[in-house]
């Protein structure tokens, strides 16, 4: 178990490397929720203000 931690002796640029990727993964699965719940909200606001009508008479 220990040879497979050490990456043949890499060890000390695959791990930082993995852990910036999964950093990187993680921030951009909560920049995406955020940017979902907003588009959620105004999507709810929107529909909650109702149909709007174009103004013009009958032709």
């Amino acid at each position: 178990m220990s040879a497979f931690l050490d990456m043949g002796g890499y060890a000390a640029f695959v791990w930082p490397a993995y852990a910036v990727a999964v950093g990187a993964l993680v921030a951009l699965a909560a920049i995406s929720l955020r940017q979902w719940r907003a588009a959620r909200a105004e999507v709810a606001r929107l529909e909650a203000l109702g149909p709007r009508r174009r103004g013009g008479g009958s032709a």
